[in-house]
């Protein structure tokens, strides 16, 4: 059978790595279209307008407010965020790690962990008042401080993670009024990768509902 690859260059190690680096930086790898943004003038048009276009089949739904504008989540179909998932789970991670740190401090008697005594981490049981070496009771505090703790982490990275960032660079940054996102401009924004996206229908369908502009942002 013929090699339908003969011929062809092997990808260099740039054409693989580069392109997540662009990712991670927000910068695009080639000029291309990332989609179609709208301006409304307040929130209640940009709700309005979110819904109208989820109702037409669009899915890839993005917006940007100056504030945050009550409904617009659910007018364009952003999930839940599973960012609470997250930390409640490595809250009880945290919760298990003060169980078993105290156990194996105050209660364990086998053989140490080699090099625990340059981190501080050996067994060392005490008898304390006449109190039992080891008891959940006495390491709530503990076993508070430190779910709080894994908590706060897993808040901060999970929403960084999230959230994509840090991210130097965002293609709607190519919208010609961007800087009104942050002043007085509600702006709805209708991703190319989205199946049903047609550019000229997509401006079309925007500024029927009340746009006061609307243009094509391409990813650069």
């Amino acid at each position: 059978m013929a090699n339908n690859h003969a011929g062809l260059p092997s990808p260099t190690l740039g054409d693989l790595v580069l392109p997540k680096l662009y990712s991670l930086f927000g910068i695009a790898n080639k000029d291309s279209l990332y989609g179609a943004v709208a301006e409304f003038e307040d929130g209640p048009q940009l709700v309005a307008a979110g819904a109208k276009v989820k109702e037409a089949g669009y899915t890839k739904l993005d917006a940007l407010s100056p504030f945050p504008v009550h409904g617009i989540d659910d007018a364009i179909g952003v999930p839940r965020s599973i960012l609470g998932f997250i930390v409640i789970c490595i809250a009880f991670c945290g919760t298990f790690a003060a169980f078993l740190l105290m156990w194996y401090t105050g209660a364990y008697s086998g053989p140490q962990i080699p090099g625990c005594e340059l981190v501080g981490l050996c067994s060392y049981p005490l008898v304390i008042g006449g109190k039992p070496l080891f008891h959940w009771v006495f390491g709530l505090p503990i076993m508070f401080e430190l779910s709080i703790l894994f908590a706060a982490f897993a808040s901060v990275i999970g929403m960084f993670a999230l959230n994509g960032l840090p991210r130097m660079h965002h293609p709607t940054f190519n919208y010609s009024g961007i800087h009104r996102a942050t002043d007085d401009r509600f702006m709805l924004v209708v991703e190319a990768s989205d199946p049903k996206f047609k550019a000229e229908e997509t401006l079309e369908l925007l500024r029927s509902l009340g746009a006061v502009h609307a243009e094509l942002v391409e990813d650069k």
